[in-house]
């Protein structure tokens, strides 16, 4: 059985952009990565094929709700948590099971998950993540991304028995 994480993401482009290089380095140390879109975000996923992850269906991932697989990590941008009580509710799921590692990423924070166990951690990228990444931003047509970016910051809340998180480190 292979680990999978689970990507909730408002576009291809913003997958790419906050954890397209922790996804590539995710998916070569022998994981399945799935990021979750609404169906018309998901036409082109040429770039997520080029970090090695695929593209799945969000309505249908959170119609399933609880009663589907669960998957090892859960990683969702805080815009969508913030306005999606769906979404807010499969994270606190995620949080409480203690068996899911739980990664979010933005500029806004929802206060609620402060007292959560989630801490500010970074995801230095591999040469390999740094390359596939720039392609895969160059097939968005994205330009607003810094070239050569090492570090992926995130806010992630980890079960403590966990051994797959080994690749996120707390921020110093």
């Amino acid at each position: 059985m292979r680990y999978r994480l689970d990507v909730v993401a408002p576009s291809v482009a913003e997958a790419v952009r906050a954890a397209g290089g922790w996804m590539f380095d995710r998916v070569m140390a022998g994981w399945d990565v799935r990021v979750l879109l609404h169906r018309d975000e998901a036409a082109d996923d040429r770039a997520l094929q080029i970090i090695g992850a695929d593209a799945g269906d969000l309505e249908s991932a959170l119609a399933i709700g609880p009663n589907g697989i669960r998957p090892h990590a859960l990683a969702v941008a805080a815009d969508l948590y913030e306005h999606d009580s769906r979404i807010r509710e499969g994270v606190r799921q995620a949080l409480d099971s203690g068996q899911t590692e739980v990664t979010l990423w933005g500029e806004s924070w929802p206060a609620e998950l402060d007292h959560s166990g989630v801490g500010s951690v970074e995801h230095r990228l591999s040469v390999a993540a740094r390359a596939f990444k720039a392609q895969a931003l160059a097939a968005l047509d994205c330009r607003d991304v810094p070239a050569g970016s090492v570090i992926e910051t995130f806010r992630s809340g980890t079960p403590a028995s966990c051994p797959v998180a080994a690749d996120l480190v707390p921020a110093s």
